[in-house]
């Protein structure tokens, strides 16, 4: 996405490189990557990853490293959990990067920042939720479609506006005037508004899809 290469100092991009094998490490280590190994699980995974690419192709920007774009992490966390999730946006990102759409050099910093962070919210979230309130269908689309997209997104918003400023790249004033509240308020509501209409889609009608869903769970005696 050519988000960090260009603008940020080589110690956040080893700091990237770092955190993103340390998160290959544990991706190998939580056994996950053996879902896969099912032709009918690889095949949504692989559909689904190719959907979020096309989905990042349409964006925008003020400033290099600052651009606007639906993520789709959110979803792709409902479907698959933390690890593949994370993991579909790493390959997302490499994707971009072989066809000159972003950078080898900050693809780790890339990853953390696009593809774990939003993924971690997500999930934190859809945790959180299921050991506090009520198993039901609405808080299910409501609470993780909607309002943890929602902050997924704001996350990546704040952390970007930190990063900038840490870096020196960008003023606090500037970010704040310019991107900060476009990115954790705009964006993150046409991202909650179309993830949650489409989890209630695939709730409906393909259930399956979701791997965090129980028919049993959220609709049973509901």
């Amino acid at each position: 996405m050519n988000f960090t290469a260009l603008v940020l100092p080589q110690s956040f991009h080893l700091v990237g490189w770092i955190g993103l094998a340390y998160l290959a490490w544990r991706w190998m280590m939580s056994g996950d990557w053996r879902r896969l190994a099912d032709p009918e699980t690889l095949n949504l995974f692989l559909g689904a990853t190719v959907a979020v690419l096309a989905l990042w192709q349409i964006r925008t920007g003020v400033k290099p490293g600052l651009a606007f774009h639906l993520y789709g992490m959110s979803a792709l966390t409902l479907m698959f959990g933390f690890w593949r999730a994370s993991f579909a946006g790493v390959l997302v990102l490499l994707t971009n990067a072989v066809f000159g759409r972003g950078n080898l050099t900050s693809l780790g910093f890339d990853a953390l920042l696009l593809a774990a962070l939003p993924a971690a919210v997500s999930w934190g979230m859809f945790r959180l939720l299921d050991r506090k309130l009520p198993n039901h269908f609405f808080v299910y689309v409501l609470g993780n479609g909607f309002f943890g997209t929602a902050l997924a997104v704001a996350a990546i918003g704040l952390a970007t506006t930190a990063v900038m400023t840490l870096a020196g790249v960008y003023s606090l004033d500037y970010l704040l005037a310019q991107y900060t509240p476009f990115a954790t308020l705009l964006i993150s509501w046409a991202e909650a508004f179309s993830t949650g209409m489409a989890i209630t889609v695939i709730a409906v009608y393909r259930p399956a899809w979701l791997e965090t869903f129980d028919d049993v769970k959220y609709l049973q005696n509901k």
